[in-house]
């Protein structure tokens, strides 16, 4: 059967009409004079330093301005996410305000008609989810990034050619689920560990039980190690640390070499780098930053955005990093509010902020790609209240 098309993934032309509401919401003048005078600013002994590179990237800048544009288009219809347009609570919290509705599992796509717009997110959708909202035949408002739209490409020729996906990413992860449901075969990896266990397997050292107990979560189903690891594509979620998908990158291709030889290694490893450009330049960006010597970063964003958890494991190595949520989680110069690195955990940290003597008190400053200004805005101020 073929499915009807009624799916729109451009702007509705509405960008005039809704520009305002926008910048209410997310634009920020100070950010905007910190940037004019060279990225930092001084308030008494506190010295603030941005990142060169921060917050909203393109992708989602326009995944929210095409949402805010489905519900000018469509003022008088129900409207909902597949899930939420970007992770940040502050833009999803905006948008339901609005009348939006965010679905939160399957059982609540039922009730949706022909006369109802759905959106999905920056970070995409299963196949699988794709189809039954075109059978519903409603309209569907595709706000998927480019970045993402790539990888699909890229894992969707592997699958043609008979390859293996190797996907470096959160297996639960929204992005990396869409993903999957575009690769005949897939196993997910979400570090180097993980990495050197699909290696070892490659090699001969690990048993197909173990194997498939290991990754039951993070497999195509029928996945067959023995066979399935003979030829393999290499991908990442967009927004994973680009130096460790490269490393891992490396060590698949060591392991072919390794069990296969030189000789037939064109022909069963094959790599795109597909970690997305705005990402690599907030890694990049946080490195800079580090690099200046500061006391103390904070890490701005969503606590379910990974992007924003790989800047907190940058900045972590060069000082104390906090990923801080908003303005909210810095209660006092001597009590913060943060989620863990490399965990669910939210904790409160006290003594984060003290210096001895009359030094200058130097914090660093970025945000992941799905945090506003505005919010950056609202972190700064809230961190020249308590410094000072």
């Amino acid at each position: 059967m073929t499915l009807p098309e009624k799916i729109v993934r451009a702007s509705f032309g509405l960008k005039g009409i809704v520009q305002h509401q926008l910048d209410q919401s997310y634009h920020s003048p100070l950010i905007d004079k910190i940037r004019a005078e060279g990225f930092s600013m001084k308030m008494g002994r506190l010295e603030i330093h941005l990142a060169k590179e921060f917050g909203f990237c393109y992708g989602v800048e326009r995944a929210v301005q095409y949402a805010y544009e489905t519900r000018a288009r469509f003022p008088d219809r129900r409207i909902f996410l597949t899930n939420e347009i970007i992770h940040n609570p502050r833009v999803n919290a905006e948008l339901q305000g609005m009348g939006v509705q965010i679905l939160k599992d399957d059982a609540s796509h039922a009730g949706i008609t022909e006369k109802d717009v759905v959106i999905m997110p920056a970070f995409g959708v299963t196949v699988e989810a794709l189809r039954e909202f075109q059978k519903k035949n409603c309209v569907i408002v595709d706000t998927t990034c480019g970045s993402v739209m790539s990888v699909w490409r890229r894992v969707e020729a592997y699958s043609g050619d008979g390859f293996t996906s190797v996907i470096h990413g959160k297996y639960d992860h929204e992005e990396t689920r869409a993903t999957c449901s575009r690769a005949a075969k897939y196993v997910v990896v979400k570090d180097k560990a993980q990495a050197e266990l699909v290696c070892q397997t490659i090699k001969g050292l690990v048993a197909r039980g173990s194997f498939l107990e290991s990754f039951k979560d993070a497999c195509s189903p029928d996945f067959d190690p023995d066979k399935d690891l003979g030829k393999i594509g290499f991908a990442n979620q967009t927004t994973m640390l680009s130096r460790e998908s490269i490393e891992i990158s490396d060590l698949l291709r060591a392991a072919l070499r390794a069990r296969y030889g030189e000789t037939g290694l064109e022909s069963r490893f094959r790599h795109f780098d597909t970690i997305c450009s705005a990402t690599q330049d907030r890694q990049d960006a946080i490195r800079e930053l580090g690099e200046k010597h500061m006391d103390v970063i904070l890490v701005i964003g969503g606590y379910r955005s990974s992007n924003t958890g790989h800047l907190v494991e940058l900045a972590s190595e060069f000082c104390p990093a906090f990923h801080v949520e908003d303005a909210s989680s810095l209660i006092s110069s001597d009590k913060i509010r943060h989620k863990k690195t490399g965990a669910q955990d939210i904790l409160e940290t006290v003594s984060w902020l003290q210096k001895k003597g009359m030094d200058p008190l130097r914090v660093g400053v970025t945000a992941g790609a799905s945090t506003p200004n505005r919010v950056v805005e609202e972190v700064i101020q809230r961190l020249i209240d308590i410094a000072n």
